[in-house]
């Protein structure tokens, strides 16, 4: 099914010209299909447009039955984390301009659902699993003994021991490109990894122990092959492959 409103051959002279892009896209509805298959859209654009608008623009003008997750299109809620061109990305952050083929060519933009989560439709995946994970490594403050009368106090440099890995939006862009993951979804990820991390060096928790022997389990830390794949897709550009070596080094030398 395709609509056409442009000629996809013609050159953008400004970011405001008009242009029209194919949207090449993996869909899977259960109800109806054995096994997923690509359909391709001619859509819209503009080159400041971002990949989201022409998702919108699929499911309100071409097919409404189009599913994929989205939320606030600021890059920080990690709902729209798919495969966009054979890479884990955010398709709010994603610009058209960053995409377009060079020389007024014909831009084909492939579109299909993160990799080693079941596909519940399109571009909706069970992310059940995932969080499963990182409930799992135990993501809050953990302290014992009385409650302090006043708030614990960090230093800086304190703070910038864990800092990096604060800023995780849990969107499974690092999970879902981890080869290990791929072939065996009871590996705690990347993701969750990356979640520990942020307390197990946090100095006000003091639950780093537990922490560290949950990530000493078979599916835990020590399956990380260190592709940094992870690190490579995460929108957020945390050193996710820097985090696990951490962790990893944690668990050897038992200090954090």
């Amino acid at each position: 099914m395709t609509t056409a409103t442009a000629d996809p051959a013609a050159a953008p002279s400004d970011e405001h010209t008009p242009i029209t892009v194919t949207l090449k896209i993996l869909r899977f509805n259960p109800e109806v299909d054995s096994e997923p298959h690509w359909e391709s859209y001619d859509v819209p654009a503009q080159r400041t447009d971002r990949l989201l608008n022409l998702l919108f623009y699929v499911k309100d003008y071409i097919d409404g039955t189009f599913s994929f997750r989205r939320s606030c299109a600021h890059g920080v809620c990690g709902s729209d984390a798919m495969q966009i061109n054979g890479i884990n990305r955010l398709a709010c952050k994603v610009l058209m301009k960053d995409l377009l083929e060079k020389g007024g060519k014909k831009t084909v933009i492939t579109i299909a659902p993160i990799k080693g989560l079941t596909t519940l439709k399109d571009l909706y995946v069970d992310m059940d699993p995932f969080f499963e994970a990182y409930r799992a490594i135990k993501p809050y403050l953990i302290t014992y003994g009385n409650e302090p009368t006043r708030e614990r106090i960090q230093s800086q440099a304190d703070r910038d021991r864990f800092d990096d890995t604060t800023k995780c939006i849990l969107c499974a862009c690092c999970t879902s490109s981890c080869p290990v993951y791929w072939n065996d979804g009871s590996y705690f990820g990347p993701a969750a990894i990356v979640n520990a991390h942020r307390f197990i060096f946090d100095s006000r928790d003091e639950g780093s122990e537990e922490r560290l022997d949950i990530l000493n389990d078979g599916e835990g830390v020590w399956r990380c092959r260190t592709t940094f794949n992870c690190t490579d897709a995460c929108p957020r550009g945390i050193q996710v492959t820097k985090a696990i070596q951490e962790v990893k080094r944690a668990l050897l030398f038992k200090r954090v």
